[in-house]
């Protein structure tokens, strides 16, 4: 048994929401049955990343990676691996080509395969503690920059590492600072933009979870360049985990004097307060933001001015995401040209994504930036899950657009997928097989911005109800030829003249799906058939007369009733009342049920 071991549990919402909190309560008890209580210490870590397996546990040192752990699994580990240094098999992830177990994380590609810059503490330091983050050091660029340079030169360092904003938009984080503090002003505010809304997107959640000081610590370096004394996290109430572990995080950082008056001597001062927002999609446009901040209703305004010259409550005001603000610290820890090393010549640093989808291994990642989605998706993603073949990514989220299989060796950056029709967006990445109708997907993705628009400008709030329409008839087989043409037309229009972000990209993912995958459109406009047989409205159901054993179980299990017929003799679907929710296709044990 090694000295000094620790036992990992990933306590963030996804883990905790699959037992997590059972899971470190039975490895307590069982460590302090066992007597180890003194030389083995759990620590309770935000996400770490293998949501597909969770709940995840590491033990360290040796760095053994335990997935789909239970408390009825614990006796097991503490005896077995724990106090004889043997390993559990059963829980270890195998390796897809093999099937050979994988014990340590940098065996498993999954993490192998990953450059954690931003990461690099959640799921291996207790977020709740602050000694624990700067054991891994921990507002050391702080110290720098109060202690050997000025605003200015940390102004100079952000740009330098060409650092772009990563909630969306990929402005220069510099640049953008720059315009801020070049604003004179009795009092300016920054803002955390933790208002993440997208549909299957993660990531600024998870690093609220498990490393929330390296966000604050962000935060206090860009007040000193920028000349700025308060700021405000804006977080979704939906994650009352990330914003409990932010104030715990503050409350600790204001006790060991990183936040307040007089900042290590250093005569700045900054107070930053959380704000829980009530989870409106459009409050992540800034202006929108700031008008809830304001106690208004969350609706974008005109610009300009924009935010860098009148923004909260009128003054000077900087907005960058949580992604952007955790990246600051390692840059000025580390310097810009370390930075710059990583991702491509436009585009540097890494990128976090959620992946998600018809793929084999859901979860958080990190890559730098010009990383292929292939790479992503098989490499790190593991492939499609039950064999499946790939039809499309979404990546970007509702504002982002799908991309087909032929665009797999894309370089993941911002240039190269604004080309393509797509975008980074703030990370989500949604995988689609062949299952998938893409009609539907852009119809689902429209649904969620018509939604989430505010109302305000009459191209949002009429345009995405329109496009809406059409789509919602084209999936029920209602289609016309012209109304490919009417879409079209209509998303851009929208694009072109709506007042904020939510409407300018709301048309996205219609715009991509029509460029790469009409012939779908088509096929259930001109056919009234759905290629991925995924519109009930354009399915049917027949039973093989030849195939069909007379077991009985399509009928069973029929939720109206609509399949008649007697024991071992065929068995027949009356169409007229069938709902066509597919359980009879998928509890027939002789492929009898024909779905086309």
């Amino acid at each position: 048994m090694a000295e000094n071991q620790r036992i990992l549990v990933c306590a963030g919402t996804g883990c905790a929401s699959s037992g997590a909190h059972k899971l470190i309560d039975a490895l307590k008890l069982e460590l302090s049955r066992q007597g180890l209580e003194e030389t083995v210490s759990i620590v309770g870590t935000g996400c770490q990343g293998f949501c597909e397996k969770g709940p995840t546990l590491v033990i360290e040192p040796q760095q053994v990676l335990y997935t789909s752990v239970t408390a009825d699994d614990v006796a097991e580990i503490v005896a077995q691996d724990i106090m004889k240094g043997e390993r559990v098999e059963r829980l270890l992830i195998q390796d897809q080509v093999t099937q050979k177990p994988l014990s340590t994380l940098s065996e498993i590609p999954f993490f192998a395969k990953q450059h954690r810059i931003v990461l690099q503490n959640c799921g291996v330091i207790d977020p709740q503690k602050i000694e624990e983050y700067m054991a891994r050091d921990g507002y050391l660029g702080l110290q720098k920059v109060l202690k050997e340079m000025s605003p200015e030169e940390t102004l100079e360092e952000v740009k330098k590492s060409g650092l772009r904003g990563r909630g969306g938009a990929g402005f220069p984080t510099g640049l953008k600072w720059g315009f801020c503090r070049a604003t004179p002003s009795d009092k300016k505010y920054i803002i955390c933009n933790a208002d993440e809304g997208d549909p299957g997107a993660f990531m600024d959640r998870s690093v609220l979870e498990g490393d929330p000081h390296s966000v604050i610590e962000g935060m206090l370096i860009g007040a000193y360049a920028m000349g700025v004394d308060e700021g405000y996290v804006y977080c979704r109430a939906e994650y009352p985990l990330a914003i409990k572990h932010l104030e715990i995080a503050i409350r600790q950082a204001e006790e060991a004097g990183y936040l307040g008056n007089n900042i290590l001597n250093s005569g700045f001062n900054f107070k930053l307060n959380v704000f829980a927002g009530a989870g409106a999609f459009v409050c992540g446009e800034e202006t929108a933001l700031m008008a809830s901040i304001e106690g208004k209703r969350g609706m974008p305004r005109v610009r300009p001015p924009f935010p860098a010259v009148s923004g909260l409550w009128g003054k000077p005001t900087n907005i960058n995401n949580v992604e952007t603000w955790s990246n600051i610290p390692h840059i000025l820890r580390n310097g810009a040209e370390w930075y710059s090393q990583f991702g491509t010549e436009k585009s540097k640093g890494t990128k976090i994504f959620a992946l998600t989808g018809k793929v084999n291994n859901t979860g958080l990642v990190e890559v730098p930036m010009g990383t292929t989605l292939r790479e992503i998706i098989f490499d790190i993603g593991g492939g499609i899950q039950n064999g499946k073949a790939f039809k499309a990514v979404q990546i970007g989220g509702p504002s982002g657009g799908c991309l087909p299989e032929d665009m797999l060796d894309l370089a993941v950056d911002y240039d190269t997928l604004t080309k393509a029709g797509a975008m980074v967006g703030s990370g989500g990445l949604v995988i689609m097989d062949e299952t998938t109708c893409m009609v539907d997907i852009a119809r689902f993705f429209l649904s969620f911005s018509t939604k989430e628009s505010c109302g305000k400008c009459t191209p949002c709030r009429e345009g995405t109800k329109r496009m809406y329409e059409i789509l919602d008839r084209i999936t029920k087989g209602e289609g016309k030829a012209e109304d490919l043409d009417i879409l079209e037309n209509l998303a851009l229009t929208i694009k072109e003249t709506s007042l904020c972000g939510l409407g300018q990209f709301a048309p996205s993912p219609i715009l991509a799906t029509l460029k790469y995958f009409r012939h779908e459109f088509e096929a259930h406009i001109l056919d009234h058939k759905c290629p991925a047989h995924a519109c009930s409205a354009l399915l049917s159901y027949t039973i093989d007369a030849e195939k069909c054993k007379g077991c009985g179980l399509c009928a069973k299990n029929c939720p109206v009733s609509c399949i008649t017929g007697e024991k071992k003799n065929p068995y027949v679907i009356k169409e007229e009342d069938c709902i066509k929710c597919g359980t009879c296709v998928d509890k027939c044990k002789f492929n009898a049920v024909i779905r086309a």
